[in-house]
């Protein structure tokens, strides 16, 4: 009888298939299997089979790169297509600081290697400079201003080419390399008194056989090699060169966060002399250490690789941007790209990005400039990337969970329960991107899975965009959902936070009146706790219920309720489901979620007729007012005698275009978005 299961990897069932193939040869027919010593060979035989299916299962998996489990293989893999994983990140911080009383000096040279000492969280770090600095004396007297430095500690390695070696590698001990600080120098022996220095390449274009450069290459133990031209692709290293290799070791992210340095860096003068140590001042901090980053994860290299090899690292299509930028910018968490031609009206010949980084909310108008200078390498002539500040799309719920108190009766317990279910959806990869996705049936899945207790919940879902207010100034506002808006109510179904505005004395809100399933008017109104609101502009913008866009008419709002010139504004979002689209990046807001923890009588058998059950409003009941819990500020509002704008201001989102008359005179924003885009102008973030 011919054996032909080769399928089962199980052991049990490995050891089955041994005995029907024993048992079809006639010598074992009807021979007891269990109760004989033939029992341990056949374990044997099975367990050997077993482990070596398993060994070729995990041999097979690892020859492909969406199966591979090892870092190595994947990096193997991800070398295969010409992608370098990214290697760790030092945090970088900027620091000024002079030295006076300097006599017969003309220059001062800050030496490569290590500068300051810097206070991060219970813990000091080293920090470095890959080069030196070197500035002018003026009158005695040198400024060192804006020096970024580097966390880590400052290795060089040298290395002596013998080309009487069949293959010599150039492998850089240490684990943990910040790789863009690697600076290679190339002497023609180790007693020339002059170098070369040769320039790390990602690929070939523009490479000829005589260009000074090298490319890396991540290897076992996260450890790094550098392979040098052959005459063809690069310049070949002859024998006896003599090969320098400096580069900083960092601890990655943990450096993040140093704001107080102490100098005890290395200076001299023109003629090589350490200068006294009494003439350096104290070291100012002009930004905190940031940036710093872990090595390439796995994960990270298996998502990057086949797309930075598919777009051939060429930026055309805004997928292409988006794989790009996640190559060259580690502190990456998020980011979405679109051509401007998708924009309302079109601006062809620009794409635009914006990016979530991992430590903070935006980038630094620094770090954009520093982007768009190393995508030019990557984009078509004629396409001009310009980034823009990420618009955060909130969403909010009002959770009323029932529960049986005959089986818990611990509320203030499973109040906490509930809601560190919903801080750990918060953080889940459904939301807290571009492009997320709050889902509402896995949200209240989660409240109902807390405890065996909770019977049911009913939860209502608002959706949140922060107008970013410039004061003083007449402007337009555009704040945009992205999500279609509900319309439950003939008013108040959109409610803000209070601010003032120029004339009016009292604290100002503003709500909707429908005018029809589409459209509908913002009306701003004073209201005072317990009181009738009391409508003071009937016409101060417009509502696009469809696409989820509100519009602003010109008005000039003096202060607001909440810290940092913030205006929130809440809807009803026709869909429980809510999506982030084009430059919307999707934030479950735990702070402004509330939980109201119900008896369920029926459940417990306190009341099994109904008569005493307590109802909870399935729909959104709406209030004339948005209750925040979000920080208030602490500054005082603004006259209107002082209110007076200048030119044109432009906000973290949009561009506002202002006047500077005191009066009402109309205003427009410089650019619009299309229906349901969800891009703002003018202060929506």
């Amino acid at each position: 009888m011919a054996f032909g299961q080769y399928v089962n990897l199980d052991f049990d069932q490995i050891k089955t298939s041994i005995k029907d193939y024993l048992r079809s040869n006639t010598n074992f027919t009807d021979y007891d299997f269990e109760g004989s010593n033939l029992s341990i060979i056949i374990d044997a035989l099975a367990y050997n089979t077993y482990t070596t299916a398993y060994n070729t299962n995990m041999a097979a998996n690892e020859c492909f790169l969406d199966s591979s489990t090892l870092r190595e293989n994947v990096v193997a893999l991800a070398r295969n297509i010409g992608y370098v994983p990214r290697s760790r990140r030092s945090a970088r911080a900027k620091i000024s600081f002079n030295v006076s009383g300097l006599t017969e000096t003309s220059t001062l040279t800050l030496n490569s290697g290590v500068v300051c000492n810097g206070a991060g969280e219970n813990t000091n770090y080293i920090f470095c400079i890959p080069e030196d600095i070197t500035v002018p004396v003026t009158n005695g007297f040198a400024e060192f201003s804006n020096i970024e430095i580097y966390e880590g500690v400052f290795v060089s390695e040298n290395f002596t080419v013998d080309t009487s070696l069949f293959n010599q590698r150039y492998i850089l001990d240490n684990s943990f390399i910040d790789t863009s600080t690697i600076k290679i120098k190339v002497k023609s022996s180790s007693t020339a008194t002059s170098s070369v220095t040769y320039k790390q390449i990602d690929n070939i274009v523009g490479v000829t056989s005589t260009s000074n450069s090298y490319l890396l290459q991540e290897i076992e133990d996260e450890r790094y090699e550098l392979i040098f031209g052959d005459n063809v692709i690069g310049r070949k290293l002859s024998n006896n060169n003599y090969i320098t290799a400096s580069y900083i070791v960092t601890d990655g992210k943990d450096g993040n966060g140093a704001a107080e340095f102490s100098f005890v860096g290395n200076i001299t003068n023109q003629d090589g002399a350490a200068i006294n140590a009494s003439l350096i001042s104290l070291v100012s901090t002009n930004e905190k250490s940031r940036d710093g980053d872990e090595i390439e994860s796995i994960s990270s290299i298996k998502y990057f690789a086949p797309r930075i090899y598919s777009s051939q690292y060429r930026a055309v299509t805004s997928s292409d941007y988006e794989s790009v930028l996640g190559y060259i910018y580690p502190n990456v968490e998020s980011v979405t790209a679109f051509g401007g031609e998708e924009m309302t009206p079109p601006r062809f010949g620009k794409v635009f990005i914006s990016v979530k980084p991992r430590n903070g909310d935006f980038l630094s108008d620094e770090t954009k400039r520093e982007l768009v200078q190393k995508l030019k390498s990557y984009a078509v002539a004629g396409i001009v990337p310009e980034f823009i500040d990420l618009k955060y799309l909130y969403v909010e719920l009002k959770v009323n969970p029932y529960y049986n108190p005959s089986l818990n009766d611990d509320q203030d317990n499973l109040k906490t329960g509930v809601s560190n279910a919903l801080t750990q959806y918060s953080r889940s990869i459904d939301v807290n991107k571009f492009g997320g996705r709050f889902k509402y049936s896995k949200a209240i899945s989660l409240i109902d899975s807390v405890d065996s207790s909770i019977t049911s919940n009913i939860t209502l879902v608002t959706i949140r965009r922060n107008l970013k207010a410039v004061l003083g100034q007449f402007a337009q506002y555009e704040i945009c959902y992205g999500n279609m808006f509900h319309t439950q109510e003939s008013s108040y179904n959109i409610v803000s936070t209070g601010f003032t505005i120029e004339g009016v004395a009292d604290t100002v809100y503003l709500a909707d009146e429908v005018i029809n399933r589409d459209k509908g008017r913002i009306f701003f109104f004073t209201y005072t706790e317990g009181g009738t609101p009391n409508i003071i502009k009937k016409n101060a913008g417009t509502v696009d219920y469809m696409h989820g866009e509100i519009l602003i008419d010109t008005v000039n709002i003096l202060s607001t309720v909440i810290a940092n010139n913030v205006v929130e504004i809440q809807a009803i979002p026709h869909s429980n489901d809510i999506v982030g689209l084009r430059d919307l990046y999707v934030k479950f807001d735990m702070s402004n979620t509330t939980i109201n923890m119900i008896q369920d009588l029926n459940a417990s058998g306190e009341n099994t007729f109904g008569s005493i059950v307590v109802h909870t409003h399935s729909y959104y009941t709406p209030t004339y007012t948005r209750i925040s819990n979000s920080p208030v500020t602490t500054g005082s509002a603004l006259l209107p005698s002082t209110a007076s704008s200048t030119g044109t201001t432009t906000s973290s989102s949009g561009t506002v275009t202002s006047t500077s008359s005191s009066t009402s005179t109309s205003s427009s924003s410089t650019s619009t978005s299309s229906g349901g885009g969800g891009s703002s102008s003018g202060g929506g973030y």
